[in-house]
């Protein structure tokens, strides 16, 4: 059954002045829900998309969540797809190679806001605990990103000796541990601040400085730098 004509010129008109003000404002011209039903007109045409939009930031959070959530979990909601998820991942994925982009054409401890930036949108919203590796050359370049392990951080996750083994293999000369808190508050542990000992004095024998480690959260991001626990 087709739109009326009245409906069809409605959503033709809203969808015109949204464009208008997504080409003409600046990044505060939508809604948090008008920027994901924007999109979403991209690849569901000839719908309404308000209520869609709406729904989607009620069951995920916000707008992050909506970006950072799970395929499948997209897909299956009530009235997405394949090609409404699709829409949204890729804006994910490309949020997060522009952030990273930032990160890797500048000194890491130069820039730092951005790799918070960059740390921020990868973890913060995600519901397990993933935890990575900063490799840094002597001028704080990134070598690497490695993605050590989703699970928990303790020693049957993480063998300093390893994560330090693997800065000799590539040649870096520091390193900072990254990972998220998946209840949202950013505050260390103290199987945290053991792990971040262990593993810079097993760097200390061998040359490679642990720099930091930082702890994304919804809440914000903790460095056990700033905190002098490292």
């Amino acid at each position: 059954m087709t739109d009326k004509p009245s409906e069809a010129h409605d959503h033709a008109g809203h969808r015109a002045r949204l464009r208008t003000r997504v080409l003409d404002g600046g990044e505060g011209a939508l809604a948090d829900h008008e920027l994901i039903e924007y999109l979403l007109m991209t690849a569901i045409p000839r719908r309404d998309m308000k209520p869609l939009s709406k729904s989607l930031l009620k069951r995920f959070g916000s707008l992050a969540g909506v970006f950072n959530a799970d395929a499948k979990a997209l897909i299956n909601h009530p009235g997405m797809g394949e090609t409404s998820a699709a829409a949204i991942k890729i804006v994910a994925q490309g949020m997060r190679r522009l952030a990273r982009t930032g990160v890797q054409e500048q000194p890491v401890l130069g820039s730092w806001q951005a790799l918070i930036d960059y740390l921020t949108i990868d973890m913060a919203h995600l519901t397990h605990e993933r935890v990575r590796i900063l490799y840094l050359d002597v001028r704080n370049r990134l070598i690497l990103d490695h993605l050590l392990t989703d699970g928990s951080i303790d020693e049957a996750a993480i063998h300093p000796r390893e994560v330090v083994k693997k800065a000799l293999d590539l040649g870096a000369s520091a390193l900072i541990l990254v990972h998220n808190h998946p209840s949202g508050s950013p505050e260390p542990s103290r199987a945290d601040i053991q792990i971040t000992n262990r593993i810079a004095e097993a760097g200390r024998l061998l040359g490679i400085t642990v720099h930091d480690h930082v702890i994304i959260g919804k809440e914000g991001h903790v460095s056990l730098k700033a905190k002098g626990l490292v």
